[in-house]
């Protein structure tokens, strides 16, 4: 096991001359414009994805298509509570939230879906969760130990969209594949 911290009084001579750093101390060990980078493009994905399941919501339609839809409301609201927390990881980390939209489809890993066969949705919002999936995992691995909080928020993320996209392998599953009638 690695020896313990340096001395207190050294740990406290340092939190006062970086006072300006907020919670970046010298044990944090990613590459911290990186960081940032990385949780906008996150930041934008759960943008979009709300954006995707609030449409896939309001323009669902059809014999099936009631309790689909309250899976899609019940989804955009997680989404952009996962936008939230992100948005705030990187005000704490001292960035800025990136909420532009003219470049949000261009940062974000998912994509946007404009379907209108609720089978479409369904798959598409599965791909979407798929891709967030995917790419929270790497982050995690990424991240490690340098930055234990942010690795924790992706975790936490991932474990939601974890449960999307099994919810919505469910609806592919119970739903007849020719939901028009």
């Amino acid at each position: 096991m690695a020896e313990f911290l340096t001395d207190i009084e050294t740990i406290r001579k340092r939190a006062r001359q970086e006072i300006d750093k907020g919670p970046i101390t010298d044990a944090y060990g990613a590459d911290l414009e990186r960081v940032l980078q990385v949780l906008n493009e996150a930041l934008a994905t759960e943008i979009v994805c709300t954006l995707r399941y609030k449409r896939h919501y309001y323009t669902a339609s059809g014999l099936y298509s009631e309790p689909v839809a309250a899976e899609f409301l019940e989804h955009a609201a997680e989404e952009q509570e996962h936008a939230d927390k992100l948005a705030q990881r990187i005000v704490q980390l001292g960035g800025e939230p990136d909420f532009d939209p003219d470049t949000l489809t261009k940062r974000s890993h998912a994509q946007y879906d404009a379907s209108a066969d609720l089978i479409d949705m369904i798959k598409e919002d599965l791909v979407a969760e798929r891709i967030a999936i995917a790419s929270y995992t790497e982050i995690a691995k990424w991240l490690g130990d340098g930055d234990p909080t942010t690795r924790r928020v992706f975790e936490d993320l991932l474990a939601q969209e974890e449960e999307h996209a099994d919810d919505m392998r469910g609806l592919l599953e119970r739903l007849p594949h020719d939901t028009k009638s």
